[in-house]
């Protein structure tokens, strides 16, 4: 499958499902490629046939656009040098959960969630431990013999307990002795970045202009989360605030980006501005607020430039 098929197909199956999605993003060296929502859940989705492309710089990226926005992000491939990325099996790069297009398609369309996991050393699958405490507990089965029915250490049978996960074969034999499943599903879509640390911003990396934005954002009272795989520059936070931010240097650009951004921004529920040499005719483009460089200067709070963004967002539409 050509990987424009496989993102068209991802689309569909996540808009048949319930998501609401965006287009797809046709830009190179990005680390997403769609952004889909679901009442409250937000994803982020990258679409590769060989996984192997996707690098750290992109994990890291795509990590630190889910935790500024409370999304989940998953990684919809068909291979890596290892071979085919399998049916049924979440695999993972960087930790970002990695699964097949089937896979996926089975979960949504379906409801057939994959059981198994890849991770070092091989296959594995969750159990519920608190139910396997439980039922060992109240049949009153000690640790040793629950070691010997597994074929694992009393030490690995009390890790389970914690929350380890288990071989497959392991597992279904505590199963079928318990008489019991016990054995849960694993959920590609929940997956959320930990122990985050965006990268601090270096304006001595940005050109001129767009260091003049930064400082402006910056001296108001916002946090700037610069980004370099993303069709936006930066990510705007403040409170309960988080505008995509870009900055236009090329004017016959403004417009493609505008509407990428609009697009991501509508799907998240997040606001949108792009920042420009000179705002000429219209105050906003597709449906993203165009902030220039004279205003900019007038900005001294961080109100007056949320209340820039919502009225020249709301004004392209009504237009």
């Amino acid at each position: 499958m050509q990987r424009e098929d496989l993102i068209n197909g991802v689309r569909d199956t996540l808009a048949r499902s319930g998501f609401t999605v965006s287009k797809p993003l046709n830009m190179r060296s990005i680390s997403f490629d769609i952004v889909a929502r679901r009442d409250r859940s937000i994803l982020l989705v990258k679409i590769l046939t060989n996984v192997d492309a996707f690098s750290k710089d992109n994990a890291d990226e795509i990590k630190t656009l889910a935790d500024a926005i409370g999304a989940s992000m998953l990684l919809v491939g068909e291979r890596s040098g290892a071979g085919d990325i399998e049916e049924g099996i979440v695999y993972s790069r960087f930790n970002v959960p990695i699964v097949c297009y089937k896979t996926l398609s089975d979960l949504l369309t379906e409801n057939v969630p994959p059981l198994i996991f890849a991770a070092p050393g091989g296959l594995y699958v969750k159990m519920d431990h608190e139910m396997l405490r439980h039922l060992r507990e109240s049949k009153n089965i000690s640790l040793g013999t629950l070691a010997e029915v597994a074929g694992v250490s009393r030490r690995t049978i009390q890790m389970y307990e914690q929350g380890m996960g288990a071989m497959i074969e392991a597992a279904l034999r505590l199963e079928e002795f318990l008489d019991s499943p016990i054995v849960m599903p694993v959920d590609p879509l929940s997956y959320k970045p930990e122990g985050i640390e965006p990268k601090e911003l270096d304006l001595g990396k940005c050109d001129p202009f767009t260091q003049e934005v930064f400082r402006v954002l910056t001296q108001v009272g916002y946090s700037i989360r610069p980004t370099h795989k993303c069709p936006f520059e930066a990510l705007t936070m403040g409170g309960d605030v988080l505008i995509l931010t870009g900055v236009g240097l090329d004017d016959s650009k403004v417009k493609e980006k505008a509407r990428v951004v609009h697009d991501i921004s509508t799907v998240t529920g997040k606001e949108s501005v792009i920042f420009v040499e000179r705002v000429r005719s219209r105050q906003s483009v597709e449906g993203t607020a165009l902030i220039g460089r004279n205003e900019l200067k007038g900005i001294d709070e961080s109100k007056k430039l949320r209340r820039l963004v919502v009225e020249r967002s709301e004004c392209d539409e009504g237009h």
